[in-house]
């Protein structure tokens, strides 16, 4: 066993043409499982953002008047001469449902980003 020598085992066709790969918007397309698979996964990250961000603002709006119930003291406050909850449930939360949309329209744009580049992948 001394003299045996390694050899490599290689296949003939090397040159063979090689399987194209089924693309997965083409899965989408004809509604295979793997393309449902796919849908899925992006409308259940889309939705778990609208969770997310409905949430948030629940508790921001919630929270407002809950603050004002518990701290007496704030309601006594005026901003610019109208009082502290007016003057939040009126103007300032409105910034707020505007920037929760801003940061909503971002993300959704990123998770869809990251869907094409998933889906599109070579």
């Amino acid at each position: 066993m001394t003299g045996a020598r390694r050899v490599a085992v290689t296949s003939p066709r090397t040159a063979a043409a090689r399987r194209r790969r089924y693309p997965a918007t083409r899965e989408i397309d004809e509604q295979t499982v793997v393309g449902e698979v796919y849908m899925r996964s992006l409308l259940r990250t889309q939705f778990r953002l609208a969770l997310f961000v409905c949430t948030v603002l629940a508790c921001v709006v919630g929270g407002l008047p809950l603050s004002f119930l518990l701290l007496p003291d704030l309601r006594g406050l005026h901003l610019l001469g109208v009082p502290l909850p007016w003057a939040v449930l009126a103007g300032l939360i409105y910034p707020a449902f505007v920037a929760g949309a801003w940061l909503y329209v971002r993300q959704a744009e990123r998770n869809e980003r990251h869907f094409a580049d998933l889906v599109e992948r070579k």
